[in-house]
């Protein structure tokens, strides 16, 4: 299955670096071509001499090296995948805040492929909140995090943060290339964030998305093969996948304008933008000073884009749109489908524990014209993938 794939290997510096003898020895028999980089650290447990003579490639470990310095971008684009495995603490905190003192980081930065991660370290380390929130950040980056096993450990107590094992790592990578080229060739468009509507200069109607949830769909979808465009309202949220095309936009007008302009020309659209449902009949040149007597501004509603596209929808193309309910949810999001001509609506209802806005995880319900999927609380990479996955299976099997 993994024949002609390339493939980095990362190390770096924890005791589990001597299981990475045995991932390479496994990644070659299945016919990867694998080309190792080492932290200075992970020196310290495993010679640079053993890996490239089982890989048959030098073993690159210092950036400013006359060889590697030129080589850590071409690095990141040659490869199909990066596998850090294992990730120590120290590392997975550099990555998170994107730190880049040594070869490993750089091709890191650098990669334009898929990267999957694979932590080892002690109990107590992996349970710290830091270590959880900086795991967290590089899902949002759109890494693939390979699950710790639960087993001795290093300083002699048994518990989580023990690597996963090369024989599971290996099953992991072959599940991502069975379903790394699913949406290969599909040209996809997806809207995420809030939009603000300009009152003046200073103030404007909008509403608290974060553009998390449709973040997470675009980096989803071009890990599946997908062309990505992704239509980005104003957040504080960064892509930090550089295969993903971004056209950053404010208004509600300009999201309509920059979705018609492209929708034509793409098999698979979704709506995950909060769109604000009303807009200022006026804007105002200068900032509007205060009055005792209050402000009373005229609203007009903004153009509803989903059902827009919805009505030119042709043969072959797929729209998913999105409903934010507080109430009779599941009769909302069934008369949204119909009225929109959408093939799915996912439903978030705010009455959910840990679903709707600025959360970092969700729980949705999807629903087409003869089904309905429910799904429990799961962070919203997870929920992301729930949906590609619902997606595929219902229009790309």
């Amino acid at each position: 299955m993994l024949k002609g794939k390339k493939i980095i290997l990362g190390i770096t510096g924890s005791i589990a670096a001597y299981k990475s003898v045995f991932l390479l020895r496994l990644l070659l028999q299945e016919g990867a071509e694998v080309k190792v980089i080492m932290t200075p650290a992970a020196k310290d447990f495993i010679t640079p001499l053993t890996l490239s003579t089982l890989s048959k490639n030098p073993v690159l470990t210092e950036l400013f090296d006359e060889q590697s310095w030129s080589n850590h971008v071409m690095l990141g684009r040659w490869a199909d995948l990066f596998v850090i495995a294992p990730l120590s603490c120290n590392t997975l905190a550099k990555m998170a805040q994107g730190i880049c003192d040594n070869l490993l980081l750089a091709v890191y930065l650098s990669a334009t492929c898929p990267v999957a991660v694979a932590p080892a370290m002690d109990e107590d380390m992996w349970k710290h909140s830091s270590t959880k929130e900086n795991l967290q950040r590089l899902k949002s980056f759109g890494n693939s995090i390979i699950p710790v096993g639960n087993g001795a450990l290093a300083s002699g107590l048994h518990g989580e943060g023990r690597m996963a094992e090369p024989e599971q790592i290996l099953e992991f990578i072959k599940e991502h290339f069975s379903v790394a080229n699913e949406l290969q060739g599909k040209k996809v468009l997806v809207t995420a964030g809030p939009t603000y509507e300009p009152i003046d200069p200073v103030r404007f109607i909008g509403n608290h998305s974060s553009g998390k949830m449709g973040i997470a769909i675009a980096n989803e979808l071009c890990n599946r093969g997908a062309e990505v465009t992704l239509i980005l309202g104003p957040t504080k949220e960064t892509v930090n996948n550089s295969r993903i095309s971004i056209i950053k936009v404010t208004t509600a007008l300009e999201m309509y304008e920059a979705v018609e302009n492209r929708f034509d020309i793409t098999d698979l659209t979704i709506m995950a933008a909060a769109v604000a449902d009303y807009t200022p009949v006026k804007q105002a040149t200068q900032k509007i000073k205060k009055h005792e007597a209050g402000l009373s501004l005229d609203l007009i509603k903004t153009r509803d884009i989903l059902k827009a596209i919805g009505e030119r929808k042709k043969s072959g193309q797929i729209l998913v749109g999105f409903a934010l309910e507080t109430n009779n949810e599941t009769e909302y999001a069934k008369e949204k489908l119909v009225k929109k001509n959408a093939d799915l609506i996912v439903l978030n209802s705010m009455q959910d524990k840990g679903a709707g806005f600025n959360h970092d995880t969700n729980k949705v319900t999807i629903f087409s014209k003869d089904q309905v999927f429910e799904f429990e609380t799961k962070t919203k990479q997870e929920v992301a993938k729930d949906i590609v996955d619902t997606i595929i299976r219902l229009y790309y099997a």
